[in-house]
């Protein structure tokens, strides 16, 4: 036995191990590998190896049997259903093959392998690490659809729905979960979460669980309690920070807050939280995408409600805890309910964007999507916040501040969740889902739900002091009104809009409207006023009057936020009548950018790509900077400074890219300068051997 005593060489097989477990795209020079399945080592320094090699696998700080981190295994026959095992290929003198399966339920991580011969201590043969396995039908995780499977684990590029419900946008993202040390990073996330920290042999031993690990990396993505990731800032002001609009993938931030010694990243928003989350997931194996909800509730107080107040003037007031978001982006992760039952697999909700405490830390989720269509709020996790963010009632309230006293403008009960829509497989598409949280807006059977989760939380039969009365609900408006745009809605252009009001009755009507335009976040808060009017009107029997409103482009110029949104209102007073409130939320688009990729795209070979801008006003932009980044189609991100632009002036761009590696990859350009913010376009590159 005198060569078990020299330390084993171990030939990983990683490529061919890679390619069996979908693993390829790690850049790694560490064997990665999916559980649930059969991998092959070879190693040398072993006699007549059937006989007596016992394995040891083992995971986490103090590895046990009983919390399933450690397994010992000898060698048989077949490869083992249940637990490790480990059967030989093939032996020469000096050298054996070995195929080690784990099994489906396998906790997942970095594990230490090593082999004893016989009554000799153990050699190690090294490190390798255990992802989650959704192409094995007995993993938590399996999906069963190949292209699927393809494209919320193995695709690296994505698109994120924006704007608002009647004027959807979307931006590319880069998730880049195979790039560099990103797995590496995402194995250090676990270890910082608050429950390693408070038990770190249950945290591991929960590792097996994609219900647990979602929920604790839902947390450890938003900086909220924990060392995590990325710290949010919904204020406008972004010093000492990154503007949460000009991030154009994960592998920046995540990289940065690994440099920084796990210091928060600065900034993020909503979509910012839900990629990286995606990233996260991704790389460890779930199935995950992300997901646009559009006018998002956050109900704050747990009645189902949304409460809006309005001053005299029409100004909205920041009054409650409870808002709409023109649109909030979260994450469905893909795994089985065995805590629930078999009807609640498949997409499962989860948040990382901090908006309310759950369980004392903000993390939100998992939320079964099929229990939040059917009402069913008292599931775990999270069920009657994800059910508002989706179904709440609108209440529009006129407030008097002088007196304290609220008035029912109106209320709406298929004001909120909209449109919720995610990128389609294989495609860069949009996806409408919204049949998959709710039932149709309207219906009854929607109706029903809504009562069925009221019900459930106590609330159908709670006196509520907050709720407007019955009369006040069913009070019938003489005059309604709408906003419509005419013309584009483009930073650089003005805002055409007209007012459109119409007489209900059958008796002529005298209306004092008060109109307003408040730049916002995109969560609809305020920040700076823009403009504001007023108008009499009298309206004769049933008449419709338009009143055109413009708004010019240097008067909300200085005013307008990155998020380029902005709310008009027009508060009408009706004589004798009750008040009737027009509202719209307004999404600018940028200016366009163009992407040329001049001539074929190989990989290891140079190709130049060419971005085009022109200057859409009529005054010079400086400080403008081009950022450029793609997985697989350059390292990091390329950043080119380039010289101001007159009035209608056009730049042109070149630089160089090597691809990596074969297939359809994508470009992401960020443009900005100091008259326009984050102008984002991507670019599907098809790169040849």
């Amino acid at each position: 036995m005198g060569q078990a005593a020299t330390q084993p060489s171990t030939d990983w097989h990683l490529k061919e191990n890679a390619r069996e477990h979908h693993t390829s795209k790690f850049s790694s020079e560490e064997l990665i590998v999916r559980r649930g399945q059969a991998f092959t080592i070879t190693f040398n320094g072993a006699e007549r190896p059937e006989q007596n090699l016992i394995f040891i696998a083992e995971t986490g700080p103090k590895p046990s049997k009983a919390t399933k981190t450690l397994a010992t295994f000898d060698i048989s026959s077949a490869a083992s259903k249940e637990g490790w095992g480990a059967v030989v290929q093939s032996s020469s003198a000096s050298s054996v093959s070995i195929s080690i399966s784990s099994p489906h339920n396998a906790v997942i991580g970095r594990y230490r392998l090593s082999v004893q011969s016989g009554s000799s201590s153990p050699q190690s043969l090294g490190t390798f690490v255990l992802l989650f396995n959704p192409w094995a039908s007995g993993d938590d995780v399996f999906m069963p659809n190949a292209a699927e499977c393809e494209e919320y684990v193995l695709e690296e590029f994505g698109i994120i729905f924006a704007g608002n419900k009647n004027h959807i946008s979307s931006f590319g993202w880069n998730f880049g979960q195979f790039q560099g040390d990103i797995l590496n990073i995402c194995l250090a996330i676990m270890d910082r979460s608050l429950y390693y920290r408070q038990d770190p042999i249950t945290d591991v031993s929960h590792r097996h669980d994609p219900r647990y690990l979602g929920r604790v990396l839902s947390a450890m993505v938003n900086a909220n309690d924990d060392q995590g990731v990325v710290l949010g800032n919904w204020s406008g002001k972004y010093e000492g920070g990154k503007n949460p609009t000009s991030w154009t993938g994960s592998g920046e931030i995540l990289q940065s807050w690994k440099k920084s010694g796990f210091k928060p990243v600065k900034y993020g928003q909503c979509w910012v939280f839900a990629a990286v989350l995606t990233t996260v997931l991704r790389c460890l194996g779930i199935p995950t995408r992300t997901i646009t909800n559009f006018s998002s509730a956050h109900d704050a107080d747990g009645n189902l409600r949304v409460d809006e107040f309005y001053d005299a003037e029409g100004n909205h007031l920041e009054r409650g805890a409870d808002s709409v978001w023109n649109f909030h982006v979260w994450n469905e992760s893909w795994f089985t309910r065995n805590d629930l039952g078999p009807s609640y697999s498949g997409w499962q909700v989860l948040d990382a964007t901090p908006q309310e405490e759950s369980g004392g830390i903000y993390q939100c989720g998992p939320a079964s999507r099929h229990a939040i269509k059917e009402g069913e709020v008292e599931l775990d996790y999270d069920g009657p916040f994800v059910f508002a963010e989706v179904n709440a009632d609108c209440m529009y309230w006129n407030y008097d501040s002088a007196t304290g006293k609220k008035t029912l403008i109106f209320s709406k009960s298929t004001e909120i969740g909209a449109s919720i829509s995610t990128k389609a497989v294989g495609r860069d598409a949009r996806v409408d889902v919204t049949r998959d949280y709710k039932y149709e807006e309207g219906s009854a059977k929607e109706r029903e739900i809504f009562k069925k989760a009221r019900k459930k939380l106590g609330l159908e039969d709670k006196f509520d002091p907050t709720a407007p009365k019955q009369e006040e609900v069913e009070q019938k408006p003489d005059i309604s009104g709408k906003f419509k745009v005419a013309g584009s809605l483009e930073v650089g252009k003005d805002l055409n809009l007209l007012l459109v009001l119409e007489n209900l009755q059958s008796d002529a009507k005298t209306v004092n409207v008060n109109m307003t335009a408040w730049s916002t976040l995109y969560t609809r808060r305020r920040v700076n006023q823009i403009w504001k009017d007023s108008l009499s009107v009298t309206l004769a029997p049933k008449e419709e009057k338009q009143f055109p409103i413009k708004i010019k482009y240097p008067e909300y110029q200085q005013q307008l936020t990155t998020d380029k949104t902005i709310q008009v209102t027009a508060l009408c007073h009706v004589k004798d009548g009750i008040q009737v409130l027009v509202k719209r939320n307004i999404t600018l688009d940028n200016p366009a950018i163009d992407i040329q990729v001049l001539g074929e795209a190989k990989v290891n070979k140079e190709v130049v790509v060419e971005v085009a801008f022109t200057n859409p006003i009529n005054e010079e932009v400086k400080d403008c900077v081009l950022q450029v980044e793609g997985s697989d189609l350059l390292q990091g991100i390329l950043e080119l400074r380039i010289p101001p632009l007159k009035a209608s002036e056009k730049s042109s761009t070149k630089f160089k890219l090597i691809p990596s590696e074969a297939g359809p990859k994508h470009l992401l350009v960020n443009f900005f300068c100091d008259k326009f913010a984050d102008i984002k376009t991507f670019k599907m590159v098809n790169v040849i051997n």
